[in-house]
């Protein structure tokens, strides 16, 4: 759903509300942790956050509060909601002069010893359609690594109409969403 200005706190609450109990708008929910589908863009981002459990456990902090959105252009509305499977959230985004909400909700979460993450799939009020998923893992070395995998393709008219456009958005966000991660992993609290 696109608008002129930033959408209003009671705006994104009826719009998250609407979407809440809506169907996913793709078949292969789930498949990010498996085999994507095959007529959908894949993207595939990784980077090293640092080294150590502690850089592990700040990446799984910020993760879990979806700091990984935190860029100033986009983010992730209402704020501070659980990484918990079948919650609703919009991706509140700024581009192009107009401001854009675009539904999801938790597919699943990933916790293991030396794994955490979660992915969230589209949802009818989505500008795409397809799957995203976000993953911290410290490796045997000890070194952290943020990895974001993804299969997508435009759902909106004007996104399809625009897909370079699109694409140069998602592209963006990825770069910046782990240059976002290599920084909150690497704080370190002043007390």
């Amino acid at each position: 759903m696109f608008f002129l200005t930033e959408p209003s706190s009671s705006t994104i609450a009826k719009f998250i509300d609407g979407q809440r109990h809506q169907p996913f708008t793709y078949s292969a929910v789930g498949a990010t942790n498996d085999t994507p589908p095959q007529d959908f863009t894949i993207d595939h981002n990784r980077s090293q956050l640092g080294t150590g459990i502690e850089v592990y456990r700040r990446a799984i902090a910020a993760l879990k509060t979806w700091r990984q959105f935190d860029l100033g252009w986009v983010s992730i509305v209402p704020e501070a909601l659980s990484v918990e499977v079948g919650e609703t959230v919009a991706v509140k985004a700024r581009a192009f002069g107009t401001w854009s909400l675009s539904a999801a909700r938790v597919v699943y979460v990933i916790n293991e010893d030396a794994r955490f993450g979660f992915a969230y799939g589209t949802l009818p009020d989505h500008v795409e359609c397809g799957e995203e998923r976000f993953t911290i893992e410290l490796s045997e070395d000890a070194s952290v690594w943020y990895e974001i995998f993804a299969f997508s393709k435009p759902r909106h008219p004007l996104v399809r109409m625009s897909f370079p456009l699109g694409r140069r958005l998602q592209k963006r966000f990825a770069r910046e969403s782990l240059r976002r991660m290599v920084q909150e992993a690497n704080v370190v609290s002043q007390l």
